[in-house]
């Protein structure tokens, strides 16, 4: 009987890119040489095995996902793959601190354009710009929320170049998603690699619900009374429910819909509860805007409640994230996050942005349309990868289509060099390849911040693929911070993940 022989990692190719596991073919990068030691043992076939093992769990977990196709609701076991995504604790460092930074520059702008706009007297920042911003709230003018953070909340996607830095591609500041994912991951991968926690100093993510929990509690209006906490969703038929549910499920808080809710003569929000209305002190909203509250937003909004609006404005509740924090969440406003770090911390910022063009000025525009064939042009305000065109992949008819786009309303759009992302080796039909991915990390912003020790890594999971988006085609894996400066089980944290 002939033996099967394991994956011979000699044959990994990740070509031109910058790969997260392998620093050349056959050669692991350090922080990820226990993971390809251990790999290297197991057979085609016993990795076979430790596959449907996760895809099991995922099934067993309920993890899902939603897909909007074709005017259906289609609902997904969540696409993971079982070799994971490894960065150095050391690098990881600076990629925090760079994280930490940004927040803190962003939340300044917030509160500066909603009380005296000093960014923009001060031709730092163009007024028009906000003029034509759809997520600015005048409803927020001359609102100072607690503690004077408005995005409590901020999931901040990253990519890693052919030059091995980490770029920053967007922020996420209204209602970003996906860390439940991310807290899912790692809980299959421990189920799927046993073996490599003992050995290996993976820092853990299990403590994120702990400190939402506490960022969202330091927000109660009442500071002498234990808090009562409402996530409020939309409703089952959400794309993102899984991660309410489980969220709240976490922290031990209520979960909720508009219609549970309501706003009293006092301007207080209550919870309709079987006992008797309840209370609450803050709401953990994961509805956009402009459905919070259709007195003060759109009036046929049926996922809000009325009278959320008044009672925030009053101090009666505290809502994460903040109404209006979205102005931050532009892609145009993106690309001047760099003059706002220098404008309000006096830093340069520790994370680059991608180079990115504004169409609204004529030069940059002339620039884009001449080259669209090279470019990914995004607009301003969509998200999952909506709305978009990838230059080199894009037909001549999709290329007139959006050079109308743009001549039309160029402050709409970006438009950036199409990146030569990262790479990570992928099980693929019968073997392992490279495939791109990219980087979410969540950032908790209250009386401290606090950063996730990695994040959401999604992959593309087609050959060739930039498109990360679970909703178009794309995965994920487990995303390890490895500490390589101490041996395994000197850190107290062995193990644990």
């Amino acid at each position: 009987m002939n033996k099967v022989m394991p994956f011979n990692w000699q044959q990994y190719r990740p070509g031109e890119f910058y790969d997260e596991l392998f620093a050349a073919p056959g050669e692991p990068r350090p922080a990820a040489q226990d993971l390809i030691n251990y790999l290297s043992q197991l057979s085609p076939e016993e990795l076979k095995h430790r596959r449907t093992t996760a895809d099991l769990t995922i099934k067993l977990m309920g993890i899902t996902f939603t897909v909007y196709s074709e005017g259906q609701m289609i609902d997904r076991a969540w696409p993971f793959d079982i070799i994971p995504r490894i960065i150095p604790l050391s690098e990881w460092r600076q990629v925090e601190a760079g994280l930490k930074q940004r927040v803190e520059a962003l939340n300044l702008f917030i509160q500066d354009i909603y009380n005296g706009q000093k960014i923009i007297k001060d031709k730092v920042f163009p007024r028009h710009l906000l003029e034509r911003s759809t997520n600015f709230r005048k409803q927020c003018l001359g609102i100072t929320p607690p503690l004077n953070v408005w995005a409590h909340i901020c999931g901040t996607d990253l990519v890693r170049d052919a030059d091995g830095v980490f770029y920053v591609l967007e922020d996420n500041l209204r209602v970003p998603s996906g860390v439940s994912y991310m807290l899912e991951n790692r809980l299959v991968t421990k189920r799927v690699f046993p073996e490599v926690f003992s050995t290996t100093n993976i820092m853990p993510v299990d403590d994120y619900t702990t400190q939402l929990y506490e960022t969202l509690a330091e927000l109660s209006p009442r500071k002498n009374e234990q808090p009562t906490i409402a996530l409020l969703t939309p409703g089952i038929y959400n794309s993102a429910y899984f991660e309410h549910a489980y969220l709240a499920q976490q922290m031990g808080i209520e979960l909720v819909i508009g219609s549970d809710l309501y706003t009293g003569d006092d301007d207080c929000v209550y919870m309709r509860t079987i006992e008797g209305p309840e209370r609450v002190d803050v709401i953990y909203r994961r509805i956009d805007d402009l459905f919070l509250d259709p007195e003060a937003f759109r009036k046929d909004s049926v996922l809000g409640s009325p009278g959320l609006m008044r009672a925030w404005l009053k101090g009666k509740v505290a809502l994460a994230n903040a109404p209006g924090a979205g102005v931050a969440d532009d892609k145009v406003v993106y690309t001047y996050v760099p003059d706002i770090i220098k404008y309000y911390l006096d830093e340069d910022p520790i994370l680059p942005n991608v180079p990115s063009y504004r169409c609204y000025l004529k030069k940059e525009r002339d620039h884009v349309l001449a080259n669209l064939d090279k470019l990914v042009v995004k607009p301003a305000n969509e998200s999952g990868g909506y709305g978009m065109l990838v230059g080199p992949k894009s037909t001549r008819p999709e290329r007139k289509k959006f050079a109308e786009l743009i001549k039309d309303k160029p402050r709409n759009y970006i438009a950036q060099p199409t990146l030569a992302l990262s790479t990570a080796p992928t099980i693929a039909g019968r073997g392992i390849a490279p495939r791109h991915l990219d980087l979410r990390p969540f950032i908790l912003s209250g009386k401290s911040r606090h950063v996730t020790t990695g994040g959401l890594t999604r992959v593309a999971m087609r050959k060739g693929s930039l498109v990360v988006n679970s909703s178009q085609g794309g995965g994920s894996k487990d995303t390890w911070i490895v500490d390589t400066g101490k041996p395994a089980g000197k850190t107290g944290k062995k193990g644990k993940g």
